[in-house]
């Protein structure tokens, strides 16, 4: 299963973007996944997942202000990020796993993409 991440760019505070992360091959209705990012200097952290019954759960810093989600056709998983902050800024990476999870611990997912670089100023 290969993963890849687009969307990313550079925003000012209270805009928004939207990531999407494609699949090598038909994985959403099967695998479990989540979206993560990682700060300069900082460890990667969760920040949304849906497993694969489509539970999601946020975190705290993007509740309400990001959205995860899959495709009617169900062959991309996206992300859409609003009122953006200089701290939402970092690589964001999409993650999958065949198990029924939805968990912040990168190391439950199997697989990961390259990251998109997003930029908050």
């Amino acid at each position: 299963v290969q993963l890849v991440e687009s969307g990313g760019g550079s925003v000012q505070a209270g805009g928004s973007l939207r990531l999407s992360c494609v699949a090598s091959e038909y994985i959403f209705r099967r695998y479990s996944m989540a979206w993560f990012r990682q700060a300069p200097g900082k460890e990667r952290e969760g920040i949304t997942c849906i497993a694969n019954d489509g539970v999601t759960r946020y975190a705290d810093s993007v509740k309400g202000r990001f959205t995860i989600s899959i495709d009617n056709a169900r062959i991309t998983l996206s992300l859409q990020m609003d009122s953006l902050k200089p701290e939402d800024t970092g690589m964001y990476y999409c993650a999958a796993d065949p198990r029924y999870l939805c968990s912040w611990q990168t190391s439950m997912y199997r697989y990961w993409g390259q990251g998109t670089q997003v930029t908050v100023s």
